[in-house]
């Protein structure tokens, strides 16, 4: 095994990756500033919602955020270009987690995805071929990788289709409930609409997910399938970019296919010119074994750990949300109700009005109201702004939600200051009400 993770193998799939990748980096942050994202998200907000311990993290004043996604699409185009691959890829990564950690209002696992692949790739040599790296420093330049570069994407993508596959398994997937939610809101087209609504369709839609998401890997892995996988892989990321108009994720999952592939079949068709490489070239060592064993190894352990954190916490992760993030859980449920909040002078005993919807957009409002860290971060919020006025308060949230479209249920204990309340990561918090017959939240009746 050792050898084999260690033998040297055309490079060529690692810089074809590092190509689109870079591309589709610029994509999506020149594409944020075109689709009003970045407005509607950064510019238009008097705060963001940033992961817990990170209220700090806030955007820059006025069309700040502008010019950061501006030079992140900057960076983008330079780890296209193999240009100074270290410094642009890693200044990229940097800018990149601000905005993940910034804001939860527009969370999506396939931001995550971006982050954790922009670390994977600045640990690999994606620079020494095909980069003007490698053109202006011909000593970086290489035809070769450890056949482990492959196997770290590989494994990096089974983790995410593997949970995914796993989150699926609960009443209001298997039913149709959701998918018959998500294609009612999604698709607007009015036939395709009567189509895609019908029982048979949203069934099929939901167990076509959960194949897809079990056996695309091992198709993929297997040179008799692979081809037919991969046919599979362009119907179906094409489907949901087509109705559910998620960005580059579809064209990014499906960049990864390149690593599936024998590297020099990847050559044949992208680097028709590039030497072919010799046996005698494969034996050789290689340079990256500690990368290997003292980061990726670490890496992928707690990859592995991560979605598995929810089950060590009281609760369904599909009620509490305890667990939910970092997980790829992904387009599993919706969430709707309402959140109002009762702020208290502690020295009077009198309520003092406060309307939530004139601090934040409608979009944060709808995100924030049956989610309970954001709703707790909220009530934080208020506190330290009371404070600042020279009041103590207690504040107490009315929160009612449901998931799928079930009845309304009370998601929050009204009756705990949430003021004074305690945020736990990794157990759960017992303001946030249980409930024995998680049926009953999660499936339409």
């Amino acid at each position: 095994m050792k050898n084999y993770l260690f033998r040297q193998i055309d490079n060529a799939p690692l810089i074809v990756f590092r190509i689109f990748f870079g591309f589709l980096l610029a994509c999506e942050t020149f594409g944020a500033i075109l689709t009003g994202w970045v407005k509607e998200n950064f510019i238009d907000v008097e705060f963001t919602f940033s992961h817990i311990g990170l209220d700090w993290l806030q955007p820059l004043p006025g069309i700040g955020m502008y010019f950061y996604f501006c030079l992140m699409g900057v960076l983008g185009l330079l780890v296209m270009a193999g240009y100074k691959y270290r410094w642009t890829l890693g200044a990229y990564t940097l800018l990149w987690a601000g905005v993940y950690f910034m804001q939860k209002t527009s969370y999506n696992n396939h931001y995550y995805l971006l982050l954790l692949v922009c670390i994977i790739m600045w640990f690999l040599p994606a620079n020494t071929y095909a980069s003007l790296d490698a053109k202006q420093k011909p000593s970086v330049k290489s035809l070769t990788m450890p056949a482990w570069c492959s196997w770290v994407m590989i494994t990096q993508v089974t983790i995410v289709y593997f949970f995914a596959t796993i989150a699926k398994f609960y009443p209001g997937w298997l039913d149709g409930t959701f998918t018959k939610n998500l294609l009612d809101r999604s698709v607007t087209i009015p036939v395709l609409h009567d189509i895609f609504t019908q029982k048979w369709f949203y069934l099929f839609i939901a167990y076509a997910g959960i194949a897809f998401d079990l056996l695309v890997v091992p198709l993929l892995l297997f040179k008799k399938t692979r081809t037919w996988a991969f046919i599979a892989s362009l119907i179906f990321h094409l489907f949901n970019s087509i109705t559910l108009q998620i960005g580059i994720f579809p064209f990014f999952a499906l960049s990864f296919v390149v690593f599936f592939y024998p590297p020099e079949k990847i050559r044949s068709i992208f680097f028709k010119k590039k030497p072919v490489i010799t046996e005698e070239i494969a034996l050789k060592g290689s340079p990256y074994k500690t990368t290997l064993y003292y980061f990726f190894i670490p890496y992928l352990i707690v990859q592995l750990a991560l979605p598995l954190r929810h089950h060590l916490i009281k609760g369904d992760v599909f009620w509490t949300e305890e667990g939910h993030r970092l997980s790829w859980r992904m387009m599993l449920r919706t969430r709707n109700g309402y959140t109002t909040y009762k702020v208290v002078d502690k020295k009077t005993g009198k309520p003092i009005p406060y309307n939530v919807h004139t601090k934040m957009t409608r979009k944060q409002y709808n995100s924030m109201c049956t989610k309970p860290d954001m709703i707790w971060q909220f009530a934080q919020r208020i506190k330290k702004e009371q404070a600042q006025k020279g009041i103590d308060v207690a504040i107490y949230a009315q929160t009612e939600a449901a998931v799928n479209g079930a009845p309304l249920k009370k998601l929050i204990n009204s009756t705990v200051d949430l003021g004074e309340a305690e945020w736990h990561y990794f157990s759960h918090s017992p303001w946030i009400i249980l409930y024995e017959d998680m049926e009953s939240v999660q499936k339409q009746p």
